[in-house]
């Protein structure tokens, strides 16, 4: 009998134990805290919609994607630190929806260095698009990319006096130089273009300087609440310039921030409009998300999660049973035509766009985005 008993015991052990080995780890360090926070849990909750769905269907190959997420605070020293101990203590398999452009490349030398790819960071720099960075598979279309369509519309228009304003760091340069862009084409120069410090925003000398120029448009290239408090010195200065910012702000929290001062601020985004259920996989999550206990709609940082995830699943499928780094890298270059249910992704050694989809939106007086 106590042969029995140990032996019955040892089982469970052994059947917990490859429970445990069962699961996919897959790692991901974003600003759960901080100032861009409402955003990233916005964009997780859409990756973990269908992550979960799945994880319902038994898995992956009969294995469960289990995701590691630790808060960086949206400090890079931070994102790095994560992305060590995700990668080289709990041997995570890939990298996953990361946030900020500094904080992305904080973490570069971590995937260099264990060969880890990481899927869908939630940035558009242009830095991890060109040239190629061996380990980074992108889901969007670039920052330059939107700030350029943005500043291009303005110009149709009949815009012209158009103000540059952008935190001191890569996400700001870089988006500086799609606005340059669409500036260049629309054959006009900014009538303003300041920086601020992205840990310390202070408006009150460059307010001042938009108001002067007599400014009619004003590009803000930084993350929420620096936006907000942007948006609330204009108004507070008197300042009815049109207000446009890119897709890290396209999140619920976003306009709820804004409050009152919410509507007919232009937001660029890269996927259609979360109401476009022609869309396959926008109908999915839909779907999914009337199936689930949370009553919320879905929004365009939901759907830009609900996308990574898709792409993540998709390269696990193709790396079978008990995938690696190295079948995953490999699965991910040879993604070729994915068709996600409406958009294709694509990925080869050469590129690791995936996605070039770029569309307006407008805060209406409701609190949703319109197209």
């Amino acid at each position: 009998m106590l042969i029995n008993l140990r032996s019955n015991a040892l089982a469970a052990l052994l059947m917990c134990a490859a429970s445990v080995s069962a699961q996919i780890l897959v790692g991901q360090t974003a600003g759960y805290s901080g100032p861009v926070a409402s955003g990233v849990k916005e964009t997780s909750d859409g990756a973990k919609l269908y992550i979960n769905a799945v994880n319902a269907k038994g898995g992956v190959n009969g294995q469960k994607i289990e995701l590691l997420a630790l808060d960086d605070k949206f400090e890079p020293k931070l994102a790095a630190e994560n992305a060590r101990i995700l990668i080289e203590e709990k041997n995570v398999v890939a990298m996953f929806l990361t946030r900020g452009t500094p904080h992305t490349e904080a973490i570069l030398p971590f995937l260099d260095k264990n060969s880890v790819p990481l899927i869908g960071p939630s940035t558009g720099a242009m830095v991890l698009h060109q040239p190629v960075k061996k380990h980074v598979f992108n889901v969007r279309a670039t920052y330059q990319r939107e700030a350029e369509k943005a500043v291009m519309h303005l110009g149709t228009l009949g815009i012209k006096r158009i103000a540059l304003i952008y935190p001191d760091d890569s996400f700001g340069a870089d988006g500086v130089v799609g606005a340059q862009k669409g500036l260049a084409t629309a054959k006009l120069e900014a009538v303003v273009t300041e920086k601020f410090d992205r840990s310390k925003p202070d408006f009150s000398k460059i307010v001042p300087k938009i108001v002067a120029a007599d400014t009619q448009a004003v590009i803000m290239i930084a993350s929420g609440s620096a936006v907000v408090s942007g948006i609330t010195a204009l108004r507070a200065a008197g300042s009815g310039a049109q207000v446009v910012t890119l897709s890290n702000n396209a999140s619920g929290g976003f306009v709820k921030s804004l409050a009152e001062r919410g509507p007919g601020v232009v937001v660029t985004q890269v996927f259609p409009n979360e109401r476009a259920i022609n869309y396959g996989f926008i109908k999915e999550a839909q779907d999914l998300l009337k199936d689930s206990k949370d009553a919320v709609s879905l929004s365009p940082a939901m759907l830009e999660g609900f996308a990574a995830a898709k792409v993540l699943v998709e390269a696990l499928k193709r790396s079978g049973p008990s995938p690696t780094r190295a079948k995953l890298q490999s699965s991910l270059e040879n993604m070729k035509r994915f068709d996600m249910g409406g958009l294709e992704v694509n990925f080869s050694p050469t590129d690791h766009t995936g996605l070039d989809f770029a569309d307006l939106s407008i805060i209406s007086a409701d609190g949703k985005f319109k197209r």
